[in-house]
């Protein structure tokens, strides 16, 4: 026999509404992997001697890698920044360096509520940004950009925007996941009975026709119902695997791994590859660390000499 159909309401399959990009738990997850692996890593101050690079330890090394924040630890305080350029601040992280007297005290994240970025005039190269509505020189503040815009380079645009139409399928997938395990109607059995009769035509006699007839006493105890006025039929009901959803929800998975640039094994999506995920420290969060690093040597270091340098030879 064929499986018979199930059919729910269209407001419980219905995902209506804009979804935000941080609300998809896979892209919060892919951003926020990149993120910690980045905050795990090692900070290095380094000098640039004629006898090769060497790594100095002071004060500032000190702030940098270890207490950058007074309220933060360095890997708390770099995935903040992260998740800011990344998702949070579509692809904008500012952070405010606190100075006294020309030494750093404390380097501050900014919600990207409080932030906005305004160019000046009809520039294209110059801009300002603010924040609490008060315009700051951006020579001053560190901007972690990811994803530059092809209008305005100094502008990040965060995640693609081709995910948001994967946000919304995953979405999509987790309601209709959620309707299909909560309806009732899923029967395995279906009894067939004559209408006509009155004992039948309301819900207190087909209950007590249940009870009397298809509700054993005892489990296993064989059913004893009238010839003329039921037929029973077993049916199969659809599944989650009828429906395709494991595969539709994988693929979608697979492109949001692709989109981010994290293997899809991070995503819960096929088996640990040792070699994926060496390149991947190689190449995508070498990448982005070498990207912070540098706008951080661009504003916090004087000397001609130092240089910020993540290590992320740890993460191999």
């Amino acid at each position: 026999m064929s499986p018979v159909a199930l059919w729910l309401k269209d407001t419980d399959l219905c995902c209506a509404g804009y979804t935000r990009l941080s609300d998809n738990p896979e892209i919060q997850t892919a951003c926020l992997r990149v993120a910690e692996l980045i905050g795990s890593m090692t900070i290095y101050l380094m000098e640039n001697t004629e006898d090769g690079d060497t790594r100095v330890r002071n004060e500032l090394s000190r702030m940098v890698d270890i207490s950058p924040n007074g309220n933060m630890t360095r890997s708390h305080w770099m995935t903040v920044n992260v998740m800011n350029a990344m998702l949070y601040g579509n692809g904008n992280g500012i952070c405010v360096p606190h100075t006294h007297e020309g030494i750093l005290k404390s380097m501050e994240p900014i919600s990207p509520g409080r932030v906005s970025l305004m160019p000046v005039g009809n520039s294209y190269r110059d801009y300002r940004v603010l924040i609490d509505g008060q315009a700051r020189d951006p020579a001053n503040l560190m901007h972690f950009v990811y994803n530059p815009d092809p209008l305005y380079p100094w502008k990040g645009q965060g995640v693609t925007v081709t995910l948001r139409d994967i946000a919304q399928n995953l979405k999509q997938a987790q309601k209709t996941e959620n309707a299909f395990m909560s309806s009732e109607w899923k029967p395995s059995i279906i009894v067939k009975v004559d209408a006509l009769t009155e004992e039948f035509s309301s819900p207190e006699g087909r209950q007590k026709l249940l009870d009397s007839y298809v509700k054993p006493s005892r489990t296993g105890e064989p059913w004893l119902i009238p010839l003329d006025q039921m037929d029973v039929q077993q049916v199969k009901p659809l599944t989650l695997a009828d429906l395709a959803i494991k595969d539709t929800v994988e693929l979608d998975k697979k492109t949001v791994a692709a989109v981010v640039g994290v293997p899809a094994f991070l995503l819960g999506v096929g088996e640990f590859d040792r070699d994926e995920y060496n390149s991947f420290i190689q190449t995508r969060i070498k990448t982005i660390a070498q990207n912070i690093a540098q706008e951080m040597t661009r504003v916090l270091i004087t000397s001609q000499k130092w240089y910020l340098q993540f290590n992320y030879w740890s993460l191999i």
